[in-house]
């Protein structure tokens, strides 16, 4: 049993040795270490919020250039396709020898081409005539009396109106029914049965 506690001593020593490093810090060296450590986190943190700007910006001008894409490659998109409508009014021009027949195909011919362009282009004629009055659709050049409308009915379209997807591209010019006016102009009242 005396061999035990012999052996048993230089365990506590080495222990000893062993804790030696990690003796508490002072209070002074606490905060520089954590001062450090804050330093260290403000930098990464700096360094995280330029890269989102950065991505950022990219991303911004990324889009950008999309939309300029897209924009420039509809505007290719509906100018080809007006292309055959020029070709065709010139031909017209040209021609010196054609009847009034044959020009009124060739204007027919050079129609269906614009209407086909229109149609690429997702720009649709707005029903204005004996619709009911939209402002968002129509413009009012005038209004009409009429017993045979409704009152808010268009009667007539001066000009048609145009929308490109679902804006208004051009308003349709119309004029409007309104009920007939119930004034007095110094006639006799006629007789009643």
């Amino acid at each position: 049993m005396a061999d035990t506690p012999d052996t048993a001593t230089p365990a506590p020593e080495a222990a000893a040795g062993a804790t030696a490093p990690d003796t508490p810090l002072t209070p002074e060296e606490q905060l520089a270490a954590a001062n450090a450590e804050i330093a260290e986190l403000k930098a990464q943190l700096k360094d995280l919020q330029l890269r989102n700007l950065a991505e950022m910006e990219n991303l911004r001008k990324r889009n950008a250039q999309e939309i300029a894409n897209a924009r420039d490659f509809a505007a290719k998109d509906f100018a080809f396709s007006l292309l055959a409508v020029k070709d065709t009014l010139e031909m017209v021009l040209k021609d010196q020898q054609s009847t009034t027949e044959q020009i009124k195909m060739g204007v027919d011919m050079t129609l269906k081409n614009l209407v086909g362009a229109f149609e690429r282009a997702k720009v649709k004629e707005v029903k204005a005539e004996k619709a009911k009055f939209d402002p968002n659709v129509h413009q009012a050049m005038t209004q009409i009396e009429s017993t045979e409308e409704a009152p808010g009915t268009v009667l007539q379209v001066f000009q048609k109106g145009y929308m490109i997807a679902d804006r208004v591209l051009r308003p349709a010019m119309v004029a409007v029914a309104t009920a007939p006016s119930t004034k007095d102009d110094g006639a006799a009242p006629a007789a009643q049965a």
